[in-house]
């Protein structure tokens, strides 16, 4: 690492936070890969939604004949 050390003060912190940024970067991209494959939660909120039209539709046409 004397390479680094021999760099000007400012240039060390442009590196620095050029590499931290990198890595936020990359745990974000990361993470919104991993999270949003597949959004089960989304799905499980379709699924009752559909379930609750198809109850509330049935209790209507029963009411109603």
């Amino acid at each position: 690492m004397a390479g680094f050390r021999s760099l000007a003060p400012k240039t060390r912190n442009f590196v620095v936070a050029g590499g931290l940024s990198a890595f936020v970067l990359g745990v974000y991209y990361y993470t919104m890969r991993a999270v949003g494959g597949t959004d089960e939660l989304q799905v499980a909120i379709n699924k009752f939604e559909h379930m609750k039209n198809k109850e509330g539709r049935s209790s209507s046409n029963a009411g109603s004949s």
